[in-house]
């Protein structure tokens, strides 16, 4: 349950930023005044009656019976008679040898001290250079100091000043009254200068709020200016400028994956719709007695056989993706390049017989020759970029079937005899890898002529750090436009959807994905004479073939561009 806030905090948060903070300086500020004036008020008190007191040994110990008193001896003690003249800043007190007060003077109009009647000799004697306080009949207080001195038949009298504190403290008074007034006006003042220091301060918030504002009503095309990295502003200008670009690279990441979802979804369902209809057709057609005889029967199972076949494979590349949207940890390990490149190309020479399909190396010196004369060839065509010499020999040759000669030539391009240089060893799933490979010569077989050859290419790159594997068809090419396209879900440059060269659209799609999760890259470039080269980069894995003099070189291969 929510502590519901009390009155005092819920005023405080209705309070603006700017009465808070001009608030708070002034209250320190007036804080802090009061402190200095009530802590410099006894200082200065101290100091005042320190002054005052200073003066009292210089008075009580002069001869201030003869100054303000006239004495007559009466049976042989003398007799204190004040004089016309009397002491305007102290008062003074006579006492005889016996300790009894004999006479005092002082100013008439103000408040005298309380003398004490007796005074011991003794006593006056030991309290000599002390300054004793006295009390004034009012209360008033005073300064007092006694002395000892010999009279004029040789007997001796105690003398006592006293000098009253209320000078200083009518200073001290004064003083505290001018210190709060001038406190008062100071806090005024910087009560003033405060608020209109902080409303200048604070308009560079004001594009702040401004900005907040016109983003709450939707546009997110706002953007703070005031970016001074040394300032608490441009600070937060900077760090919301960055979650607004965030923020609006997220709702633009969202509105397209919607929309890819929603054409996701719409493909999906015409991609099935199509091969149900047909078999809802021919299961129809049978009910109604439409298929008659074993061979039209035949011949309806085997449509239906195909469109459920058809359907299959959909549905697994929909698995497919699906598993790889999970973004699961693939299980990484060093693969070989060249086994994954040897086994595809059996592959497709068992499935397409009439197919010549070359598997190169680029990562050994040089590629040999082959080991077998093809009867015929074409006119030569220009080979893929990166090829060496040997190589570029062989992707010129353009071989058919002859009756001599019933099956293409097989070439594995390969010297095993050759040194090795940076053999292709990439961190990838064995698995996915051949899936990638399998799909992309799938796309090449599809989208070329039946005789037209295939190259699978291997090459590694030390210095990036990469190793390939690139799968190059002479077909009719993929055009500029299109390139970053074809990779997408259900995508095909068809927009009839005939279904003659088969395929769903789905199988780029899985292979940028299955290299998303892998940390690779594919790429597609045109291939010199015609056609389209697909590039599968891996990152490098550490190779215990590789000899430990070349893993030290940081130069790349010898390439030959063409």
């Amino acid at each position: 349950m929510a502590h519901k806030p009390d009155a005092v905090t819920s005023w405080w948060r209705r309070i603006s930023l700017r009465a808070k903070v001009t608030g708070v300086t002034v209250g320190v500020l007036a804080l802090g005044l009061l402190i200095a004036g009530l802590g410099t008020v006894p200082i200065l008190r101290t100091a005042l009656v320190a002054n005052v007191e200073s003066q009292l040994p210089a008075l009580v110990s002069s001869d201030l019976v003869n100054r303000y008193f006239d004495t007559t001896p009466v049976d042989g003690d003398p007799v204190y008679t004040r004089k016309d003249e009397q002491p305007r800043d102290f008062f003074v007190a006579i006492y005889d040898a016996e300790g009894v007060l004999q006479a005092t003077a002082g100013n008439s109009s103000a408040e005298a001290p309380e003398f004490r009647q007796e005074f011991p000799l003794a006593e006056a004697k030991s309290s000599e250079d002390t300054v004793m306080p006295l009390v004034g009949e009012d209360g008033a207080l005073f300064s007092s100091s006694v002395a000892v001195l010999p009279s004029e038949g040789g007997a001796l009298r105690t003398q006592v000043v006293a000098v009253p504190l209320a000078p200083a403290d009518r200073i001290i008074g004064q003083y505290f009254s001018i210190y709060i007034t001038i406190a008062f006006i100071t806090i005024f003042i910087a009560a003033l200068l405060t608020r209109f220091l902080v409303t200048l301060t604070f308009r560079r918030l004001g594009q702040v709020e401004s900005t907040a504002m016109s983003i709450a009503a939707g546009d997110f095309s706002q953007r703070l200016t005031d970016l001074e990295p040394t300032t608490e502003v441009g600070r937060l200008n900077s760090a919301i400028n960055t979650m607004l670009d965030r923020v609006d690279g997220s709702l633009a990441q969202r509105d397209r994956t919607v929309q890819h979802m929603r054409r996701f979804i719409g493909d999906a369902s015409h991609e099935l719709r199509t091969p149900l209809v047909s078999v809802r057709g021919y299961a129809e057609l049978y009910r109604m007695g439409a298929i008659k005889g074993e061979e039209d029967t035949a011949r309806a199972m085997e449509r239906i056989e195909k469109e459920a076949i058809r359907m299959g494979v959909l549905v697994e590349d929909l698995l497919a993706l699906a598993r790889l949207d999970e973004e699961r940890e693939p299980e990484i390990v060093a693969l070989d390049l060249r086994p994954i490149a040897r086994d595809a190309a059996l592959d497709v020479r068992a499935a397409a017989p009439s197919r010549t399909v070359t598997m190169i190396d680029l990562t050994i010196e040089s590629v040999t020759a082959p080991t077998r004369s093809i009867p015929k060839q074409e006119p030569e065509q220009p080979a893929p970029r990166g090829l060496s010499r040997a190589a570029l020999s062989r992707l010129r040759r353009r071989p058919r079937t002859t009756p001599e000669e019933p099956t293409p030539a097989f070439d594995f391009s390969e010297a095993p005899d050759t040194p090795v240089r940076t053999p292709p060893i990439v961190w990838g799933e064995e698995n996915k890898v051949r899936q990638v490979v399998t799909n992309l010569l799938g796309n090449a077989r599809r989208f070329s002529a039946e005789d037209s050859p295939i190259e699978i290419v291997v090459d590694s790159d030390r210095a990036r750090g990469t190793g390939s594997i690139a799968i190059v068809d002479h077909g009719e090419g993929i055009p500029p436009q299109i390139r970053e396209q074809i990779f997408e879900r259900f995508w095909r440059a068809d927009t009839s959807r005939a279904r003659e060269t088969g395929g769903s659209g789905l199988g780029l799609a899985i292979v940028s994905s299955i290299l998303k999760a892998l940390h690779g890259s594919v790429a597609v470039s045109e291939t010199p004479g015609g056609g389209a080269t697909f590039t599968v980069t891996l990152p490098l894995a550490p190779s215990r073939e590789t000899p430990a003099h070349l893993l030290e070189e940081t130069q790349p291969l010898e390439r030959l561009d063409l």
